[in-house]
């Protein structure tokens, strides 16, 4: 817990003025202030030298100020106060705290007192800052992005800092000094912190109503968010300025909206990186990553990618080839893209210290590396040896970049893969490490190196191909990390209890703003066995990233590499993930306009549900497919929480109703998966050996019948899933809406978008689940049911489909 002793407390409100959106005040020696975003989220700023930072990181994307906010303010004596149709801000005099309500009373924040009766409002040192909030002993948080451990973070301790995990020069200051049995201590454990990514944004749920609330601090510097005492939390950060919207909620889903309106929401992928994707780290050739692709085919296990780590560069340097291994790369790419698969590639920012290597030159002679305090080219230790790093703090180093990734997909690559981006530096520290031209320390840009590496990645690979959606993939981030590239888990272990850690961590990624993540399918490290790599891939295939990834010294974990029994079931697996493409693009359609994860911990549903909110095993993949892994060896059946509704066993049908545990048999050949009564599932009739031209002319719809009267809604939506053209209107959505009274159940179909030119669909399959109707009208005709289903011809406009259950 940070000590305090010496720290310099705000106390006092010396003056308030009221502005356009709120109020500024001078407090101690510096100014606050409180600003109305909306009338649900405000921000809270507090100068430095009395001069106020506009842009304290690159993850707000949006004028936070630009919509008027109506509201009145209230003075007296003791208090300010700006009143909004949704919250009371209280901006209390002498002493000094700020504390945030909701219209009807209820807590959004409330500035906490230590035992001396002494507000913690604000209180700094030497640069670093802190405040203290109440928090009651029985309440939970969420949120922080990739955090290990489980969903609600009460009662621990928490760093922000960007940290390759494994290395154990950067994690030796986080491991050092913990107590016997600490597992914090070893990196690899499930509590060790912290990671890769760095997401200062949490959710305060109240006990036991269950509101909820949310917090963003605008920082970059490290942070530290301590959890820890029962009545209290802390927020320190050790440098820059204190910015922090609040979001008063009260609903977890609204307050992920409302934080991705600012920090703002990814792009809609093309449809072949929700595919699965293959990836090692080995020494292949030309040749092997041909066999590779054609093992894929003659095994009629589908894949979309396959992907090249360090090895396929000349001496790892960035952007070469070593064409002894790959003497015909192009050609390699196009062959394989002949056969429906996607290449892409690894780029680390180091940049070999090399004279007469291009890219160092051109680096040098453009001074667009880091430089130290002293004006030398700051350099690291990866895998090259002695490395520059791009100072992507400055413009002109992201375009840089941007058009080297640019000439270095011409080859036909569809995708970048960005990697060592914390920045990771090996055994040489990173502090001396400086940006902007020497003009800021490296604590100022350490956190955000990633996400500026992703926008120049972006803005160069939209300029090579300025008709087709971008891939990026991470593994470092910040805030608004989610506008430019996926995220991975980094280099998880080959273990039981690491395949639980990626739950938890994809349901706090996903609640953090950034929909599209997934962990090594296996363990990256060590030694996976066939019953491990089978129930992660049972798993991963019903995650939003979907790759089988492993480092080289290990065992094989293709699909193939434990027998035909085991591989025969692993295709399953993805067999039915591309099956429920159609399904799965729908939930990033989703998450792409308004924020919402793919991969949902219960909580964000159900919130006012005590018992889903305790739920670490288990989570919602879209709105409608609850999802309970395998994650022990050995397990014959597991229990399963059902929450509010009904629900259908995906495999059997048995339907239940929710607020319910179940025993779930677990055989190998699955893991347990239920669908949500009311719930309209569109699938497709087949899984094909890839997306890439896959546009069938029929679609499944699976209607999983209401168990009780309601209204339920899902959706389809149909384009080319490759180019922008959806955004003009080249697309066909259909949104389903099923209503149930007595025994008749309506399906009614509302359809926008103008088509686009791919599309091949002239007709539905209706699969009905939970009843067998005696009577089926589409548009007012009877249909008879063929080979289990009903065929519903369809030429893109509203129909209605009756049914007498």
């Amino acid at each position: 817990m940070l000590q305090t002793d010496h720290f310099i407390r705000f106390e006092q409100v010396s003056s308030t003025e009221r502005t356009a959106h709120g109020l500024v005040a001078q407090v101690h020696t510096e100014q606050l202030r409180i600003d109305l975003v909306r009338e649900d989220v405000v921000r809270l700023k507090i100068s430095r030298g009395g001069t106020f930072d506009e842009e304290p990181t690159h993850a707000v994307c949006v004028d936070p100020l630009a919509e008027p906010v109506r509201f009145e303010l209230e003075e007296d004596d003791d208090r300010v106060r700006l009143v909004t149709s949704a919250l009371v801000v209280s901006l209390w005099l002498d002493p000094f705290r700020v504390d945030v309500h909701r219209t009807d009373g209820t807590p959004v924040v409330e500035t906490a007192a230590d035992e001396d009766g002494r507000y913690w409002a604000y209180a700094t040192l030497n640069d670093t800052f802190t405040l203290r909030r109440r928090c009651g002993g029985a309440d939970r948080i969420f949120g922080l992005g990739e955090k290990g451990g489980r969903n609600d973070r009460k009662g621990r301790d928490f760093t922000l800092w960007n940290n390759d995990v494994l290395s154990e020069v950067g994690s030796q200051e986080f491991t050092s000094g913990k107590a016997p049995g600490d597992p914090r201590g070893d990196r690899t454990s499930t509590e060790f912190d912290p990671y890769y990514v760095s997401v200062p944004f949490f959710y305060h749920q109240l006990y036991p109503h269950g509101q909820m609330s949310g917090s963003f601090v605008d920082n970059g510097y490290r942070g530290h968010y301590e959890f820890a005492p029962a009545n209290e939390y802390r927020i320190t950060f050790e440098g820059g300025q204190y910015t922090e919207y609040v979001f008063a909620g009260p609903h977890m889903p609204a307050i992920v909206r409302a934080y991705t309106d600012l920090t703002g929401r990814m792009s809609l992928p093309p449809i072949w990186a929700l595919g699965y994707h293959q990836c090692r780290w080995h020494k292949y050739d030309q040749a092997a990553v041909e066999a590779l692709g054609q093992r894929h085919r003659d095994d009629d296990f589908p894949c979309d990618a396959l992907w090249l780590d360090i090895d396929y560069m000349d001496g790892y340097r960035v952007f070469t080839w070593d064409t002894e291994s790959f003497p015909d790369g192009p050609g390699m790419v196009k062959r394989l893209g002949e056969q429906g698969f996607r290449v892409i590639t690894i780029i680390d920012p180091g940049v070999k210290l090399e004279p007469g290597y291009w890219v160092f030159d051109q680096g040098l002679e453009r001074d667009l590396f880091c430089r130290t305090e002293g004006g030398d080219v700051y350099i690291g230790q990866v895998w090259p040896g002695n490395t520059a790093f791009p100072d992507f703090a400055t413009e002109e180093a992201r375009a840089w970049w941007g058009e080297l990734n640019a000439a270095h997909v011409q080859s036909g690559l569809a995708g970048i893969w960005n990697d060592m981006n914390e920045p990771a530096t090996g055994v040489i520290s990173s502090k001396p490490m400086r940006f902007g031209h020497g003009e800021h320390p490296h604590e100022r840009f350490h956190n955000q190196y990633a996400l500026l590496m992703a926008m120049g990645t972006t803005e160069g690979l939209l300029e090579a191909m300025p008709d087709r959606r971008t891939f990026i993939l991470s593994r470092a981030g910040f805030a608004g990390i989610q506008r430019y590239a996926a995220n991975w888990m980094g280099d998880n272990q080959s273990r039981w209890d690491h395949l639980w850690l990626s739950i938890t961590m994809g349901c706090g990624f996903g609640v953090s703003g950034q929909p599209f993540v997934g962990a090594d399918i296996g363990g990256f490290q060590g030694n996976a066995n066939a019953e491990l790599l089978l129930r992660w891939m049972q798993y991963g295939a019903l995650t939003p990233f979907c790759r089988n990834h492993s480092e080289t010294g290990y065992i094989d974990q293709y699909a193939w590499a434990f027998g035909e029994v085991v591989h025969d079931l692993v295709r399953d697996a993805v067999r039915l993930r591309y099956r429920l493409m159609p399904y799965i693009y729908a939930a990033f359609v989703r998450a792409s306009e308004t924020g919402e994860p793919v991969q949902r911990p219960l909580v964000l549903d159900f919130q006012y549900e005590s018992a889903a909110a305790d739920i670490d095993d288990e989570y919602l993949f879209g709105r409608d497919l609850l999802v309970a892994p395998v994650d022990e060896p050995g397990m014959t059946a597991r229990q399963v929480y059902l929450p509010a509704g009904g629900w259908y066993d995906w495999f059997t049908d048995e339907p239940h109703v929710g607020r319910s545990y179940v025993i779930a048999p677990t055989p190998m050949d699955r893991i347990p998966l239920y669908a949500r009564a009311g719930s309209v599932v569109p699938m497709w009739p087949e899984a094909p050996p890839s997306t890439d031209g896959y546009h069938p002319a029929s679609i499944d719809l699976h209607l999983f019948v209401p168990l009780g009267e309601g209204r339920y809604e899902s959706r389809l939506v149909e384009d080319d899933g490759l180019t922008f053209a959806s955004r003009d209107g080249a697309h066909r959505t259909t949104t389903f809406t099923v209503t149930r009274e007595g025994d008749e159940v309506t399906l009614l179909a509302s359809v926008t978008g103008g088509g686009y030119p791919e599309l091949r669909r002239t007709a539905f399959r209706l699969v009905v689940h939970g009843a067998t109707p005696s009577t089926v009208r589409h548009d007012g005709t009877e249909v008879s049911p063929t080979d289990g289903g009903f065929v519903l011809t369809d030429d893109g406009t509203d129909f209605r489909v009756e049914l007498a259950v």
